[in-house]
């Protein structure tokens, strides 16, 4: 262990000290290329190449052909060269005899041929390095590596470099939310709850590789600054069918459960494929607040108490198939959607004083929820191959509803300190139906115009509309029972709408040991929000074109170094409820409003990369956001409430250094860190009055320790985010430790697991502002403490793997709230 912690820091230091070249003799400045293909004329795929010397066929260095049964040696010495090409179940095959000079030269294209037996019991296994550094992402290749026996999806991916997700299996990449997840390098389609429950159902073996994305290039939506993580599975060669069951049940201070059930079916070229899943959730929260409100001449302080629980019940589907209408294009459409009810059941206490101590009065609140889910997306797709080159374009149709609803009633109770009665209690309701609606359709185009160079161009269009009411009523408090009319003064409506045209291009090339990739993408936004109910308010109107640029620079200074550099620009719009002006309250003295102004943040994201000996890699990274979407607390001197919005910051500084590393103790015994250090620095002026100028320093630690003896499989897991600062508030340090113990049965068709998270009960959300008129300290407690038990089953040919696919739509429904 002293070793590898001297290794990690030998490696920090590397980032900053020129590392000498150690090579000697000739400078190699050549290189070779290939393709593999069978007696069907078909590519290859991860076939094993080997490069030999001329002279004496000694092996000089080895690969796999790529996805296209292509294959590339470079950084090579000029001479005579041998290729040799093997794979299971075809004959070793051999070039001739090549003459390379300084320079890249293709090789002949080499024909495999099959075996004239059957070879029985021999398995081949190439392996590649667990990380890799490419041009615009770091690659974990699971395929073969320990990682892919007996994890699930959910659990490899915790092990991706700067990969973190907490206990409500929510994805952060280098310690930021808001991950885009794709699937096969198409988007999901899912929510946070969706997307966990497929991959935590999802077996590690039908996994090829994780790409971590942190700096996503022009081909990506610009939107969204966390990064991007795609998890890319085998592919399906076989005919038949395979699937998987998987049944989980939780007790904490409730219980929970889920199942899901998984199918895929290849026949020939067509592929189907289809997910359901569906879930009970009871969870309980308590919050507890203390602030006060200054004015002219007094202080009034509010001691509040919330207990919350919130009870969820979920549906959700997935299905689609693609098919392969001739050896160049594949025609594939995709339907998902889902169904949820959630029902909360609030109360809160509030206790309200002119000095901490003495209550002059309380309040009871009694709040009872009930919210309806219902959501259908669709999605048609079609990809040619113009030639064997890798010319290609790609087409993508994307609709999707949204059907959401909100009935709400308020009930709070005035007291005397003695507990006898203030006033008429105040009885409030409302009804929020909401109507979302978006389309999208998306172009990409792909030219290889040598084989050093690549240009790539395509182009997108949305459109998005929202349609949200709040109906509310009040008790008009005279008669004994309650009589609602109108409350014209909460009673709205606000349509959103928004369209987006996009088009980018990218041009990739590689040198030697350098490969540089420049792009540039453009968006024109144009949006309206109006508020129907408030003819005196004038609708948002906004109309911008934005480019954003990205540069990629990847460099490789021996086999066990390598080094990248990468910029690009980045947006984040706001999501569509946080526009919406109306009041959601929690009491009469709290609540929570969206704001119609809010504009889009503006991120220039430097960062540079460093990976040692393929496993270990270190990044450091710079960003400036402007126009910083962030939570507030406002208060209000005249009512003395407190309201939560979001607001935009004049900037934001945050400087970051992340190191990932797997290691291994002993045969048995193996583990994997990740730690990120960051500051982040937040500067606006005339915020409530006065200049902010905040920043702290912090850190996150992710350890993960595996034991594997006698069939089983345990793993425990720390986790530590110390103290740290974001806008006006301070966070408090947050902890916890989760431990697993696992056992495969029935030739690993079946999976059994027990796993307890935050052992200690030891994770709090903690937070306090002092910050001209916002002082409060907030304490929240989630259940977090929870026992899990899961089942999976998985049956049929496990080596037929489900077909994914990225929609058009996903920037624009990650915008959209679902119900679990």
């Amino acid at each position: 262990m002293k070793t590898h912690i001297t290794k990690l820091l030998y490696i920090a230091l590397l980032l900053i000290t020129p590392i000498a070249a150690s090579a000697q003799g000739p400078k190699p400045t050549a290189g070779i290329t290939g393709q593999l293909q069978n007696e069907q004329a078909k590519p290859m795929d991860y076939a094993t190449v080997s490069l030999l010397r001329g002279k004496d066929s000694s092996v000089v260095k080895s690969t796999l052909t790529d996805d296209a049964g292509k294959y590339l040696f470079n950084n090579i010495i000029a001479g005579r060269y041998i290729i040799k090409a093997t794979t299971v179940g075809y004959q070793p095959t051999f070039t001739p005899v090549l003459e390379v000079d300084n320079e890249l030269i293709s090789a002949p294209v080499i024909k495999m041929q099959q075996n004239s037996r059957n070879l029985q019991g021999v398995t081949i296994t190439a392996a590649k390095p667990l990380i890799e550094r490419k041009l615009d992402r770091t690659v974990m290749n699971v395929e073969n590596s320990v990682l892919a026996a007996g994890n699930n999806a959910l659990e490899i991916l915790e092990r991706a470099p700067g990969v973190t997700i907490d206990k409500d299996d929510n994805i952060s990449l280098k310690g930021k939310q808001g991950v885009t997840v794709m699937i096969n390098d198409k988007l999901t389609y899912m929510s946070a709850a969706q997307l966990s429950n497929y991959l935590r159902s999802t077996d590690g073996s039908t996994i090829q590789s994780i790409e971590v994305i942190t700096n996503p290039s022009a081909k990506y939506d610009a939107s969204g600054n966390s990064g991007i993580i795609n998890i890319k599975l085998k592919k399906n060669k076989l005919t038949g069918t395979n699937g998987s069951v998987t049944a989980n049940a939780s007790y904490g201070k409730n219980f929970r459960d889920n199942t899901s059930f998984n199918i895929n079916h290849k026949q020939g070229d067509l592929n189907l494929f289809a997910t359901f899943s569906r879930g009970d959730i009871t969870r309980q929260n308590e919050i507890n607040i203390d602030r006060s409100i200054d004015s002219a001449d007094k202080s009034t302080y509010f001691k509040q108490q919330t207990r919350m629980l919130n009870t969820v019940h979920y549906n959700n589907y997935r299905f689609g198939a693609d098919y392969g209408t001739s050896s160049k294009n594949t025609l594939g459409f995709l339907v998902n959607g889902g169904y949820t009810n959630e029902y909360n059941d609030n109360k809160s206490l509030t206790y309200i004083g002119l000095t901490p101590q003495a209550n002059d009065s309380y309040q009871n609140t009694l709040s009872n929820i009930k919210q309806t889910y219902r959501s259908i997306s669709a999605n048609i797709n079609d990809k040619l191959k113009l030639d064997t080159a890798g010319q290609e374009i790609s087409v993508d149709l994307d609709y999707s509803k949204y059907r959401n609803n909100s009935d709400a009633n308020y009930d709070t109770y005035f007291f005397k300190p003695d507990g006898s009665s203030l006033q008429h209690p105040l009885f409030i309701k409302n009804q929020t139906p909401a109507n979302i609606t978006i389309w999208t359709q998306k172009v990409d185009y792909t030219l290889p115009l040598s084989k050093t160079l690549k240009f790539e161009a395509g182009a997108k269009f949305s459109s998005v509309k929202t349609d949200n009411d709040l109906q509310a009523q009040i008790d008009t408090g005279t008669a004994a029972e309650k009589v609602f009319i109108n409350d014209t003064s909460r009673t709205n409506r606000f349509v959103y709408s928004e369209k987006i045209a996009a088009a980018y291009v990218n041009l990739g090339k590689t040198f030697n040991k350098t490969s540089v990739q420049l792009g540039l993408r453009a968006e024109n936004t144009s949006s309206n929000g109006m508020l129907l109910s408030k003819q005196s308010e004038p609708p948002v109107k906004r109309n911008y074109l934005d480019f954003f640029p990205s540069v990629f620079i990847n460099h490789t200074l021996s086999d066990k170094h390598e080094i990248g550099i990468s910029y690009s620009r980045r947006i984040d719009r706001p999501d569509y409820d946080n526009l919406n002006p109306f009041r959601y309250y929690l009491d009469q003295y709290t609540y929570e409003q969206g704001n119609p102004t809010l504009k889009p943040q503006y991120t220039n994201a430097f960062e540079l990369n460093y990976t040692y000996n393929k496993t270990i890699n270190v990044s450091l990274g710079y960003s400036r956001t402007t126009d910083v979407i962030i939570q507030m607390l406002i208060p209000d001197t005249i009512t003395k409430s407190t309201y939560q919005t979001n607001f935009n910051l004049q900037t934001q500084n945050s400087y970051t250094i992340n190191i990932n590393s797997p290691y291994t103790i002993t045969k048995w015994w193996s583990g994997n860190i990740n730690a990120t250090g960051f500051y982040q620095q937040f500067k606006s002026a005339a915020l409530l009055d006065a200049n902010l100028n905040a920043g702290k320093a912090g850190y996150q630690v992710r350890a993960t320790q595996t034991f594997i003896f006698s069939g089983f499989k345990a793993e425990a897991t720390g986790n530590y985010q110390s103290a740290l600062r974001y806008g006006i508030f301070d966070i408090r340090p947050q902890y916890s430790a989760d431990a697993g113990i696992s056992r495969s049965f029935a030739n690993k068709k079946l999976n059994i697991k027990l796993a307890v998270t935050d052992i200690f009960n030891t994770r709090r959300n903690n937070v306090n502002s002092n910050y001209q008129a916002v002082n409060l300290v907030v304490r929240q407690k989630n259940e977090t403490q929870l026992g899990r038990l899961t089942l999976t089953y998985n049956f049929g040919n496990n080596k037929i793997k489900a077909s994914q696919h990225q929609t058009g739509a996903e920037d624009e429904k990650g915008r959209v709230k679902s119900g679990n």
